[in-house]
């Protein structure tokens, strides 16, 4: 347990707001006395999170104020073929579409993604969708757009 001019000290020099946060309702209850759901009820906090952070920091102190990491869930595809994916993606020059990227994550990894997610992937390895060229856009001859323009709609 710190004394109240160690937890001023380790609220100041905190950046991170959660953790801010909750050293500032542990500063009210253990610094100023004050009765932990009336702390926990001027920082618009529940009881439970005023009693879930309390137990925290008694058993770990500042350091079990902060969020612990958290790792997620693991990725159906291995290092190594993400590796060779990639390898094989910044290979070629002309550029990639999902669906390519999709059948080259079925045939080297097994593992079958939704289009969504592999666009995700395709831009956190760093690469962008092939987007097909506008050829048509503005081939029309200004007479041609005019007499488009002048058209009147039958009821």
């Amino acid at each position: 347990m710190l004394s109240r001019q160690e937890l001023e000290t380790a609220y100041r020099q905190e950046a991170d707001p959660r953790t801010k946060e909750r050293l500032l309702f542990v500063l009210r209850v253990e610094g100023d006395g004050q009765v932990p759901a009336h702390a926990a009820r001027e920082l618009r906090r529940s009881r439970p999170w005023a009693s879930y952070w309390l137990g925290r920091y008694a058993r770990e102190g500042v350091d079990g104020l902060r969020d612990k990491p958290r790792e997620g869930r693991p990725p159906k595809l291995p290092k190594a073929v993400q590796l060779e994916i990639r390898r094989e993606l910044s290979s070629r020059k002309e550029g990639w579409t999902t669906e390519q990227v999709t059948r080259l994550i079925e045939g080297r990894g097994h593992v079958t993604y939704h289009f969504t997610h592999v666009y995700r992937l395709m831009h956190r390895w760093g690469f962008s969708e092939k987007v097909p060229r506008k050829r048509h856009v503005n081939t029309a001859s200004l007479e041609d757009k005019l007499d488009f323009k002048k058209r009147t709609r039958s009821s």
